[in-house]
């Protein structure tokens, strides 16, 4: 059955849940301050992982702090109040551990994945981390030119440049529009105070989810967290409730994609990449399903369409294929396709072609099946670790406001039909499209 995870103060009916899902017990509480807990108890498994998510990411930074999100995921890793960068580092190399973060359109996470009799180790340094994080003058500058180097680094990477290209003249004039990581100005610009300010107000108890999944005892992480938490100086009022899930209804999202772009970005590289595409669907959209189903159909592997079309028949590209991101009141859909730069208008008229057929005349049953069991695969293989267990925890917290069993999302991937498939397409081609090309073009 579906686990709806309501929001409420701590102590109040709903702030603890407990239930069987897929050999595995998973349960849910709302701590003092709103801080929720989930676990999942994996019985054999001796690993775990846990991660500290914050419900803030790119789309959350205001003027003046454009860029402070993805500088916060390196800052906290450069020490806290008790812990030196090196003394982090060292905590989970010393127990073979991993540690990392990412940072989202919408949610950053920190989190490591550990032995479990290493867990409240874990627990308490990310938990120190989220709390008590320094960010250092001189530790802020010297990660300032990390970030620039990155954000170099992904700028050489033609495929990094299209994809965010694309969500950004898809998305213009909206904050989902941003780069994740900033710009290489907002980054440069951004002072100290800015980043600070942007921690304060969003890591706090009302916006932290802690999940766990693998070789976890609920209760005892439950009372490390809260001991972690008033360890870092955290004000953990009983009567608080968790900061409310976004508002799919966004008014700043009206007329957002309505207009298709045209747009080429020159690089001196060796291979065109384009996409065509435009929005796509909402993270909450009851039609997700049928647009997996969809993506899978038209390019998710190498019996789809666009695989099949451009590069067994015409080779004319190595990698093509079709992506959709979901995010809160809308998403981006896209056709990709990397290929010579004098195939480049030749490859883009096939991606509008295959999206234009799939509207037209739909997929076959065979077709279907080949995606629903594609999907059905890589859903229970990808459920196989404590890692992706933990992220679907999370995700189900800040994003769905439910968790569906395994079962209830097999049920659902199978139920789509070549009419849901049909329908959807037809919505999606419907919509104005943009076509960003990343290449060696001239004038």
């Amino acid at each position: 059955m579906t686990w709806h995870l309501p929001l409420v103060p701590a102590g109040e009916p709903g702030a603890e849940l407990t239930a069987g899902q897929d050999a595995a017990t998973i349960r849910r509480s709302v701590l003092p301050g709103g801080v929720r807990v989930l676990t999942e108890t994996m019985p054999g498994l001796r690993s775990a992982t846990m991660g500290a998510w914050v419900g803030v990411g790119s789309r959350d930074e205001t003027d003046g702090h454009f860029g402070s999100t993805h500088f916060l995921e390196h800052l906290l890793f450069k020490g806290t109040a008790r812990r030196s960068a090196m003394d982090i580092a060292e905590a989970f190399d010393a127990v073979g551990g991993e540690a990392n973060a990412a940072t989202g359109k919408e949610h950053t996470c920190y989190y490591a994945r550990v032995l479990d009799t290493d867990l409240p180790m874990a627990v308490d340094v990310i938990t120190d981390m989220v709390t008590s994080a320094r960010l250092d003058p001189a530790e802020l500058e010297t990660e300032r030119g990390v970030i620039l180097e990155e954000l170099a680094m992904n700028d050489d990477d033609p495929s990094d440049v299209v994809h965010e290209q694309f969500a950004a003249a898809v998305l213009a004039g909206h904050p989902l529009g941003r780069p994740i990581g900033g710009t290489p100005d907002t980054i440069t610009a951004v002072p100290r105070d800015a980043v600070w300010e942007h921690y304060r107000w969003h890591y706090r108890p009302e916006t932290l989810v802690v999940a766990a999944a693998g070789g976890v005892d609920h209760d005892v992480l439950v009372d490390q967290v809260v001991r972690a938490l008033r360890d870092g100086g955290w004000s953990l009022d009983a009567s608080a409730a968790p900061r409310p899930r976004r508002d799919p209804h966004d008014p700043a999202l009206e007329g957002v994609g309505a207009d298709g772009v045209e747009l080429t970005v020159r690089r001196a590289v060796e291979q065109a990449n384009v996409i065509i595409g435009g929005t796509g669907l909402a993270a909450t959209d009851d039609r997700r399903f049928v647009l997996s189903v969809l993506s899978a159909a038209l390019g998710g592997g190498m019996s789809s369409r666009l695989f099949q079309e451009i590069r067994e028949r015409r080779g004319l590209a190595y990698s093509t294929y079709s992506f959709a991101s979901g995010h809160g009141g809308t998403g981006t859909f896209g056709l990709y396709a990397g290929c010579a730069p004098v195939k480049v208008d030749e490859v883009t008229a096939l991606l509008h072609g295959e999206l234009d057929r799939l509207a037209d005349e739909g997929i076959t049953q065979a077709e279907l099946d080949r995606s629903i069991g594609q999907l059905a695969g890589g859903l229970v293989l990808g459920l196989e670790d404590s890692g992706s267990r933990m992220s679907r925890l999370g995700k189900a917290e800040l994003v769905y406001g439910e968790l569906l069993s395994l079962e209830e999302s097999l049920t659902a991937i199978r139920e789509v039909t070549t009419d849901d498939v049909r329908k959807l397409a037809g919505e999606l081609a419907s919509r104005p499209r943009s076509v960003v090309r990343v290449g060696p073009f001239g004038d």
